[in-house]
């Protein structure tokens, strides 16, 4: 969960970093509110910068509101590693369950980036109608839940298609999302109306409406799934929520302005940050008591706690850091300089992958007498695009490879044997038209593509390629993105 700014503790946008006197609990909830270059009869290919090498092992992925990145810490040296450059005022992070996708979601411009954590690049950015706040994704990592505080919604999106596929109206100005070990409910808390709305994800509707303590903010749910955890800010105190009856079983009293929860991996330990008072409560879950309360910096916001439930993760709003707390010894080890204004923060771990190679070329694809081809297409030569995809110089067969010509999909292919995967387009294109085979790659393999250009030249055909007034230009050290 990505934390809150608190006025009285700090407020994003406002330029201020000095910590105000007492006054009433105020929630933050305001908006902020490649081409192809072709030559005199010649086509180039799409550049492609070449990717980052790609790092394996865990990493912190931190949203700085006021700088539009986000840091990336190495947790095996407490070092930032990479900084990404996103959408505006990023405030809460995500990360997929396999470790290949960050989901950032940005309050200024109502969008979330899609981050490939294989070179820790922006792939793809998803426009949304509101104000985004939390984003959580589900443990097959096929959906994400958005919150919009604003309009009292949860986005619902398809990361295969990184698309908003459905809106649910939840209760008012919600904030936190989890989404339960099994997938099959999502917990959305309802900061205006001290509530937490619980979603059926199979459907997609609100099956239960839970009553928990003032102003609650931050949710997060154990790993076998018994219970969530809700730090209500307005009352300093956390509910705990038994999952199968969705009832609140007790409610434990915190630090100064709860904010952000997390639960380590190993379920024994929720990790509360305290946003006035600049602490962490520590939770024990058998007990459900705090048993431990951790100084931090300044403002402290959202929490997040390593795979091996060995190291929790802090941000620091006012003093742009983040505090690595040793979960053995309950102590601060590290503090991390990171951008302007860190607010969410999630952990993911990349596994090391295979890189791949994708070439493409094209050949001309006349029709016989027996072509069933419409008499609109009769006479046109088409194109038969082909694709070969090896790792380490092996062919893959039974992937997946998707040609497409701007943003039009053309054909989904898989490799034969060789790992071949071939693609005909019938009828004629523009003057100018580029060709794209992309493999996405998966647990095993790392996703590479390979662009194919071709312009017309009216009056010298270009024997090379084998098509009249086209010019291959395949160049697979310029168009590949996997190796």
């Amino acid at each position: 969960m990505s934390g809150i700014a608190v006025r009285g503790a700090s407020e994003p946008g406002n330029g201020g970093r000095s910590r105000g006197g007492g006054g009433s609990w105020w929630v933050l909830v305001r908006a902020w509110v490649a081409g192809v270059a072709v030559l005199a009869g010649l086509a180039v290919p799409v550049t492609v910068a070449t990717p980052a090498a790609a790092q394996t092992g865990t990493f912190a992925y931190v949203a700085n509101f006021d700088d539009d990145t986000v840091s990336v810490i190495d947790t095996a040296g407490n070092t930032v590693v990479d900084t990404i450059a996103v959408g505006d005022r990023p405030r809460a992070v995500a990360v997929a369950p396999d470790g290949s996708r960050v989901y950032v979601a940005n309050a200024g411009d109502l969008s979330l980036s899609v981050i490939d954590t294989t070179g820790n690049t922006v792939i793809d950015t998803i426009t949304l109608g509101a104000v985004p706040f939390e984003v959580a994704v589900t443990p097959d990592g096929s959906s994400l839940y958005v919150t919009h505080a604003f309009n009292d919604t949860v986005s619902v999106i398809d990361t295969a298609t990184n698309t908003v596929v459905d809106t649910i109206t939840v209760g008012d100005n919600p904030i936190g999302v989890a989404v339960t070990p099994d997938g099959s409910r999502a917990y959305v808390t309802n900061t205006g109306d001290n509530t937490v709305s619980v979603i059926d994800i199979a459907t997609n509707t609100v099956v239960d409406t839970i009553t928990v303590g003032d102003n609650p903010i931050g949710v997060a749910v154990t790993p076998d799934g018994s219970r969530a955890y809700v730090t209500n800010t307005g009352d300093n105190t956390v509910s705990v929520i038994d999952i199968a009856t969705n009832t609140v079983i007790t409610t434990i009293p915190v630090g100064s302005q709860p904010v952000g929860v997390a639960v380590a991996p190993d379920g024994t330990r929720v990790y509360v940050t305290n946003a006035a008072d600049d602490t962490v409560s520590v939770i024990d879950v058998a007990a459900n008591a705090v048993i431990d309360t951790v100084p931090v910096g300044d403002n402290p916001q959202d929490v997040a706690a390593t795979p091996d439930s060995s190291r929790v993760y802090v941000t620091n709003f006012n003093d742009d850091t983040v505090s690595v707390i040793d979960t053995t010894t309950n102590t601060v080890i590290d503090t991390i300089t990171v951008g302007d204004s860190p607010l969410g923060v999630a952990i993911g771990t990349v596994e090391e992958r295979i890189p791949t190679r994708l070439r493409l070329k094209a050949e001309k694809d006349k029709k016989g007498k027996d072509s069933k081809e419409s008499k609109e297409s009769k006479g046109r030569d088409g194109l038969k695009l082909i694709a070969r995809l090896t790792a380490e110089g092996e062919p893959l067969e039974g992937e997946t490879i998707t040609f497409t010509t701007d943003t039009t999909t053309l054909c989904t292919v898989t490799t034969n044997d060789k790992g071949k995967a071939t693609c005909k387009v019938r009828g004629q294109r523009d003057k100018d038209t580029c060709y794209t085979a992309t493999f996405a790659g998966d647990d095993t393999y790392l996703p590479s593509t390979a662009t194919f250009c071709k312009q017309h030249d009216h009056d010298k055909p270009d024997t090379r390629s084998g098509l009249p007034g086209q010019r291959d230009i395949h160049s697979p050290l310029l168009s590949q993105t996997g190796a």
